[in-house]
């Protein structure tokens, strides 16, 4: 990514930027998905700190905004349930396969074809579950989301799974009632099992607007942690820092490509040091 090269490149030149070096620097940032609140923030700790390199400095700036919460799932002592949520578009579905298949090796997974607004969604799901040999549950186009949820739940439970994955639905006919839905299927799969998780999948191509899904998401319904698919080699990689900046939401997982397998956990230091070189 290396959106912070030309930043270090200048500071090595010179003691002090002029106005325009920090304006140049700050729109780079800015272009690069930080936000212009967190770009001014960075470009002024990393000024002040004295390490032995500019680059030590900056790495510890840049960690400095990284949420400090656990990156692994959390692992129930039945079922480990994980709603997974999201706008339409985002890889949601795809990525909900790619979970189940990272973790079949711990146990029987099960997945909860939820998203029953989009028949689509449904198919792919169950056409994923019949590649990677995990059951389905799903229910009628149009069927209640909190009841398929409750079922899987349930069949989960029967089959003394380690993991159950819900799919769930990215749109409604407004946000509100998108909100609404998905507090209630998690009110409805608590009644039989704790959730663990609640894992929000953003694209992170979608920039600046993929901080304001985080916002509304997790007052919705908890978000606990963030998949970020698409965050790829490009110089707009700034958004997972964003997020964990003003949220204090931990990136578990990244998605990396189109296969099955491609669903990696985040590493934070890998991450800032791709930021910078």
């Amino acid at each position: 990514m290396g959106i912070f090269s030309k930043f270090l490149s200048k500071i090595k030149i010179a003691d002090s930027l002029n106005k325009a070096d920090l304006d140049e620097l700050t729109n780079e940032l800015i272009a690069a998905d930080l936000g212009a609140d967190l770009a001014h923030s960075i470009i002024e700790q990393t000024r002040k700190l004295k390490s032995a390199t500019s680059e030590e400095s900056l790495e510890a700036v840049l960690l400095s905004h990284l949420s400090q919460k656990e990156r692994t799932i959390s692992i129930a002592s039945g079922v480990t349930a994980v709603m997974v949520v999201g706008v339409n578009g985002t890889g949601k579905t795809t990525t909900v396969a790619k979970l189940a298949r990272s973790f079949q090796s711990q146990g029987t997974v099960v997945l909860a074809a939820a998203d029953t607004f989009r028949a689509a969604a449904v198919e792919q799901l169950q056409t994923w579950g019949q590649r990677i040999g995990v059951e389905v549950i799903s229910g009628k186009e149009n069927s209640d989301p909190a009841s398929v949820a409750f079922d899987a739940i349930e069949k989960a439970q029967k089959l003394s799974a380690a993991f159950i994955f819900i799919d769930t639905a990215g749109r409604l006919h407004n946000k509100s009632d998108l909100m609404n839905e998905l507090g209630k299927i998690k009110r409805v799969i608590e009644k039989v099992s704790p959730i663990a998780e609640v894992l929000l999948v953003i694209d992170a191509t979608t920039g600046q607007n993929g901080l304001q899904q985080a916002k509304v998401f997790t007052e919705a319904v908890n978000v606990t942690g963030i998949i970020l698919t698409k965050l790829d080699g490009s110089a707009r990689g700034g958004i997972a820092l964003a997020i964990e900046s003003a949220l204090d939401l931990p990136i578990k997982f990244i998605g990396t490509g189109e296969s099955i397998e491609d669903l990696a956990q985040f590493d934070p230091t890998t991450y800032i040091k791709g930021l910078i070189s």
